[in-house]
């Protein structure tokens, strides 16, 4: 069964406490007969999973670290009359799109956000001009041709080597240096969350497009895990330490549970993989080890300023700056034309990203404003309050999504997604080989963990 075949079917059928141990689950027509199953991870993966077995009639328990479900789907409430998606956000290519079939389903509202409402900011603050908007673009399509290059050559490298030529070619002029940062971090630094040293040059972009619009929730994107996680038995609270997955049973503890299960879904955030968060006993095969080491995961942060009215464009979506500094505040969005609400989001990604994450919020927010003055005016209002998150610093995460770095390739994405010794079925956006960083590929991955659970 090829690729659109395997996504179509699963496109119809999403449309068809104490102490102790915990055995779990109970079978209904259909189900895996004498079969219990344990789900770790309330994300997009573990909810689509979660509610793929259940209408098959495989019951399963969710076990969920944090106080909320959702994982990287995180909708903040602090302004009650502007639900704010601090984690995923958009529907990227609404089109075909899992996503768009469940918010149609519910009826969500959602808001078009278009990259062509954008204006670029030179580094003193003007408007980018017709002849330096010409020279950017020549920049950006010489950049385009050594990416091009690097991946018709024989061995792979990183993504800052592949355009060491081009920075030589433009050593002498500042501006066209700074023009060639700007390129790098907003075309891929910020589509990928890794750095240029650190992505690979052969596969940074060897995940598939969805065609159409991206779309934001008026209601933010809880909306969907809301929706999914209906019905389900979500333990929350539950910050899984151990999978003992050899024996008669799978032993999953906790630091006050221990839960016994035949079969378990594990939907950790690759970032949680690498950095040992839950301890496998014994250690997962060398292969999967080997992909969860080489693969990349990547950061991208975000700092939401609300104003009590905006001061900048109000037909604009996307403001992107050209800095003296390489990612420092390259792109934001405005909540004003799409929302009608004077918010500003800035981004930083990948190096950056990291970076600012030891800062106060009240240095992050300065930086922010000193980038907005440097284009609107010394006279600009401060913003009433703010929100920032960070990412790389959240346990339950470790970073934002994935990315093909330097030393992986797409094959180890299938590796990643191998179910061991069918007992343990593994999902997450990092396992899905095409549409890897995100929310859809998030939720095919659950689906597919789920068809092989049953399947096993």
């Amino acid at each position: 069964m090829d690729r659109r075949e395997l996504l179509r079917l699963l496109g119809l059928v999403l449309l068809g406490s104490g102490t102790g141990a915990y055995s779990i689950g109970k079978d209904r027509g259909g189900g895996i007969p004498g079969r219990q199953v344990l789900i770790i991870g309330a994300g997009l993966a573990g909810l689509a999973a979660a509610r793929e077995l259940g209408q098959h009639g495989q019951e399963s328990i969710v076990l969920e670290a944090r106080d909320r479900i959702g994982g990287r789907i995180y909708t903040s409430n602090r302004w009650p009359d502007l639900p704010l998606d601090l984690g995923a956000t958009w529907i990227h290519g609404v089109n075909g799109n899992p996503i768009t079939a469940i918010a149609d389903q519910i009826g969500a509202r959602r808001l078009i956000t278009s990259d062509e409402r954008a204006a670029i900011y030179n580094t003193n603050g003007a408007e980018i001009t017709a002849p330096e908007m010409a020279r950017l673009g020549g920049i950006s399509k010489q950049m385009q041709a050594g990416l091009r290059r690097a991946q018709n050559s024989e061995r792979d490298g990183s993504l800052q080597q592949s355009i060491s030529l081009l920075e030589k070619q433009l050593a002498n002029s500042s501006s066209d240096r700074r023009f060639l940062s700007f390129c790098l971090s907003s075309e891929i630094e910020h589509e990928y969350a890794g750095s240029a040293r650190q992505l690979s040059s052969h596969w940074f972009d060897s995940d598939k497009k969805l065609e159409g619009d991206d779309a934001l929730f008026a209601q933010g994107y809880k909306l969907i895990t809301d929706y999914l996680a209906q019905g389900l038995d979500v333990r929350r609270n539950q910050v899984v330490q151990e999978v003992h997955w050899q024996g008669p049973r799978i032993r999953v503890r906790t630091p006050d549970k221990e839960y016994l299960a035949d079969r378990v879904v594990v939907t950790l955030p690759l970032g949680v993989l690498q950095h040992k968060g839950v301890k496998f006993i014994p250690e997962l095969p060398a292969e999967k080890l080997n992909a969860i080491n080489k693969l990349g995961m990547g950061v991208l942060n975000k700092c939401c300023l609300r104003f009590t009215q905006a001061f900048w464009p109000r037909d604009i979506d996307w403001l992107q700056y050209i800095s003296a500094q390489h990612g420092e505040w390259t792109e934001w969005v405005s909540y004003q034309r799409a929302a009608q609400m004077p918010v500003l989001v800035g981004f930083n990604a990948a190096d950056r990203g990291r970076q600012i994450e030891a800062w106060s919020e009240e240095q992050i927010v300065a930086s922010a404003m000193q980038t907005l003055r440097t284009i609107f005016g010394a006279g600009i209002p401060d913003p009433i309050d703010h929100q920032i998150t960070r990412w790389a610093a959240d346990p339950f995460a470790r970073g934002s999504y994935s990315f093909p770095a330097l030393g992986s390739t797409p094959e180890m994405r299938n590796l990643l997604a191998r179910p061991v010794d069918r007992r343990l079925f593994f999902a997450g956006e990092a396992t899905n080989k095409d549409f890897f960083a995100t929310a859809h590929g998030a939720y095919w991955s659950g689906l597919r963990a789920a068809t092989e659970l049953l399947a096993s």
